[in-house]
This record gives structure tokens, C-alpha cells and sequence, in this order.
């Protein structure tokens, strides 16, 4: 029996509650789900804060609060190449085999579609709040993040001192004049 398997991208700045909500729906249609923790190469900027490293651990820890076998997905960093039309191959040439792709980006979209692939909008969950950029912006400004992310993001962040690194790299460089 052929399994199916689907691939779902996404920068994970920090894992939210809204990923694991649509990665609970995708598992309903797949055996498998790959999860790309895409910009791998970016961390310790204001939009990208954490590592690849850092991402992987709150996404499988998250992953493990929710009861999700662990053979039923595949965790892997995926840095960019800023060469859209090569980016379908290199995303294969880093993943086990997939059938279907799980995007909401519209060049992700496209460049799928022309490889033959099938592409499904994943649904979206409270957008308004579920969002990466609303947690960092939570953080900077010391508003109740917790309650938008799993507690193995809470936990990461915490460990790793995350909060005062958001912070310290929202800090406008002063200019000796």
C-alpha cells in the first residue's frame, strides 16, 4: 500500500497554535506529513528569531503534547535558495516523496501546480491572532503570548531566554555621532 503523503512549509517564527491545528486537519487527509521549517538559514532577526534547531525542538515536542505518532511525520529544514524555479526540486531533493502540497503562499502555489503536483489551501485558524508575527509582536510589547503557542514553545522560548533576544534585537542600533 502506497502512502499518502503531504508536505506543509512554513518559516515556524515561533510554532503557534495555529500550525498545529492545520497540521491536525492535513493528518486527517494523509498518512504523512512532511513539515518543512523553511528559512532554515535565518535566526536572530527581528521576523526570524530562532534557529532551525530551535523550531524543530518546539515543533516535536508540540507534536508530542498533542499524542501525534512520531511515524507519522517528518520534521526537516529547508533553507531558502531565492531561485523560485528550481525551488520544487530542491524542496524533493530534500524530502521524502510527496503527493500533495498544503500552501496558502501563491507563488508556492504555482510553482507546485507547474511540477504536476496537487496543491490544497490548508485551513486557517483565527489568522487575527494565530499568527507568527502577532506572538513576536505579544513578546515586544509584554502582552500574553503563552496562550497562542504550544507549551513546548513556551518552554523553548523560556530555556533559550528568547523573550530578551526578541527584545534585544527590536532595539534600534544608536549611532555614535
Amino acid at each position: 500500500m502506497n502512502k499518502v503523503r503531504g508536505i506543509l512549509i512554513g518559516r515556524m517564527q515561533p510554532v503557534h497554535n495555529g500550525h498545529m491545528e492545520v497540521i491536525k486537519q492535513i493528518l486527517k487527509e494523509v498518512d504523512e506529513i512532511i513539515i518543512g521549517i523553511g528559512s532554515a538559514q535565518l535566526s536572530h532577526e527581528l521576523k526570524d528569531p530562532f534557529t532551525a534547531g530551535e523550531r524543530i525542538v518546539m515543533m516535536s515536542q508540540a507534536l508530542a503534547e498533542k499524542d501525534v505518532d512520531p511515524s507519522r511525520y517528518y520534521i526537516i529544514p529547508m533553507q531558502d535558495i531565492n531561485f523560485n524555479a528550481i525551488w520544487p526540486s530542491h524542496v524533493k531533493m530534500l524530502t521524502p516523496p510527496f503527493s500533495i502540497v498544503y500552501s496558502g503562499n501563491p507563488l508556492v502555489k504555482q510553482l507546485f501546480c507547474e511540477e504536476g503536483y496537487e496543491v490544497r489551501q490548508p485551513p486557517l485558524y483565527d489568522r487575527l491572532h494565530l499568527s507568527g508575527s502577532e506572538v513576536r509582536r505579544r513578546i515586544l510589547n509584554d502582552e500574553n503570548w503563552q496562550e497562542l503557542v504550544p507549551q513546548a514553545s513556551v518552554d523553548l522560548i523560556t530555556e533559550i531566554n528568547g523573550v530578551e533576544r526578541l527584545k534585544n534585537l527590536s532595539v534600534k542600533e544608536v549611532s555614535d555621532l
